[in-house]
């Protein structure tokens, strides 16, 4: 039986209020032949039927739990401990949005509380706020923080081409129509200096990501070296990061990074299909009057006992939109929270530990890749969780191959991004990823090394299909 709300009389009181006799009234625009037409639907099926077809579809699915993956790109496939889904599917932080009003929110704040409180222990940076949609809106409002840092009097952004290309994407749709000069998008891959030689008093800030798109780790020595040019025009200094690399490299804090942005997706959240994610950042102390998104803060209440709330909020639904340093109007709480029972789960040496296994689990698969015909390595060592093979074939026949073959998900194809990397894969290994899985990929593109591609006699290869 269906469920309405209202009574009859209800109803007809609601019709006789804006004027109308019928509900069919309401529709009296709509020409007659066109107002209820017949819906053909099939017959009716019961619940276990409709399930029944609902899991028959779903299983013409790949998924990473029957399929192994070697595609990263700024989706990657991490494991996540059960207790993580656990925790946040509890009801008082899986339907809590805003916490407002402190007095009924203190779980959600002191979660996302601890999550700062880690986020800048990872980073080794001053504050950081309590999220951003993802790693790309998180890179543009840094670039937009830097603008006001500067009170908007400068109108230089040195954009490094090795930053995810999303990310730069979203950085000129925020920017759009301020009339800023964006730059280093076509230096040299990989070429700190040249970026450093674009660097005058007209710049606002730097953006590079470090390990970048491409996989390659700059040292701790190469990234202080631009930060101190960037400073020396007192422009800012935004690094992008993969959180999980810090398990292992040094903090950007060490190299005296200004903001610290990144996609904390592999921070206790699975890939799934590209969203909810979570952008992270963080700042040095002196920007926090400048800083966008949510703050929590820790304080004591009349009675003295310890509190949490929201802080310093400069968003434009508090104040005039005018003075405020974002228009954005939420975030990922509840990702963020995921990420910080990750983080408390894993500990210092639990993140050290998957950030090894990625690197030399990477550095296997392109050992491996290497010995192979037709298949070159592009990467300098050292990089970290990904890396990029020139291939004999174009990427997508040959990631139909692996996926059709041996149920192998493949690498990203970096023509989409650089044309100048045509027929060029990036491959992506993570701790998820086994010896044996590494040792089917570099099998199945030995396979295509040996023409397993090729069409049989007056057939047609698969990238003229």
């Amino acid at each position: 039986m269906t469920y309405i709300p209202t009574t009859d009389a209800e109803r007809q009181e609601m019709l006789q209020v804006i004027g109308v006799e019928r509900v069919e009234d309401l529709f009296h625009d709509v020409p007659e032949p066109y107002r209820f037409p017949p819906l053909n639907l099939p017959r009716p099926i019961s619940e276990a039927e409709i399930l029944a077809e609902l899991h028959a579809m779903a299983d013409m699915n790949v998924d990473l739990n029957h399929a192994a993956c070697f595609l990263g790109a700024g989706a990657y496939n991490h494991f996540v401990p059960s207790v993580v889904d656990m925790i946040i599917s509890r009801s008082e932080f899986y339907t809590s949005y805003t916490p407002y009003q402190p007095e009924v929110s203190q779980g959600v704040l002191q979660a996302l509380f601890e999550y700062q409180s880690m986020i800048c222990a990872l980073t080794e940076m001053d504050v950081a706020n309590s999220s951003h949609y993802d790693g790309a809106t998180a890179t543009a409002e840094a670039v937009i923080m830097a603008l006001n840092v500067h009170h908007r009097r400068r109108r230089r952004v040195i954009l490094s081409p090795t930053v995810h290309p999303m990310y730069r994407e979203t950085v000129h749709t925020y920017t759009q129509g301020m009339g800023l000069t964006l730059v280093g998008e076509d230096t040299p891959r990989h070429d700190l200096k040249a970026l450093a030689q674009l660097v005058d008093d007209q710049t606002a800030c730097v953006v590079v990501q470090n390990p970048d798109f491409l996989g390659r780790m700059f040292s701790p020595s190469e990234m202080q070296a631009l930060a101190d040019t960037v400073h020396a025009h007192g422009a800012l200094f935004v690094v992008v990061v993969d959180p999980i690399s810090l398990g292992l490299m040094v903090p950007p804090g060490r190299y005296s990074a200004d903001i610290v942005v990144g996609e904390g997706q592999s921070l206790g959240s699975n890939p799934n299909f590209g969203g909810p994610y979570l952008g992270i950042f963080a700042f040095r102390r002196e920007y926090l009057r400048r800083s966008s998104g949510r703050l929590v803060g820790e304080t004591v209440d009349k009675e003295g006992r310890r509190g949490y709330v929201i802080t310093l909020s400069t968003r434009e639904q508090h104040i005039r939109r005018a003075k405020a340093t974002s228009n954005i109007c939420t975030n990922e709480a509840l990702v963020a929270i995921a990420a910080s029972v990750y983080l408390a789960l894993m500990g210092k040496h639990g993140l050290r530990t998957v950030a090894e296994l990625c690197y030399h689990k990477a550095h296997y698969a392109a050992q491996r890749i290497t010995e192979l015909e037709g298949f070159h390595v592009l990467s300098t060592w050292p990089f970290f969780k990904e890396f990029v093979v020139q291939c004999p074939a174009p990427v997508e026949d040959i990631n139909r191959y692996l996926l059709d073959e041996w149920g192998i998900i493949g690498g990203y194809d970096l023509s989409q991004d650089y044309p100048d990397l045509n027929q060029c894969m990036l491959l992506c290994v993570t701790e998820m990823n086994t010896r044996e899985e590494i040792d089917d990929l570099v099998n199945a593109l030995e396979e295509i090394a040996n023409g397993a591609l090729e069409a049989p006699p007056g057939g047609l290869t698969l990238s003229q299909r």
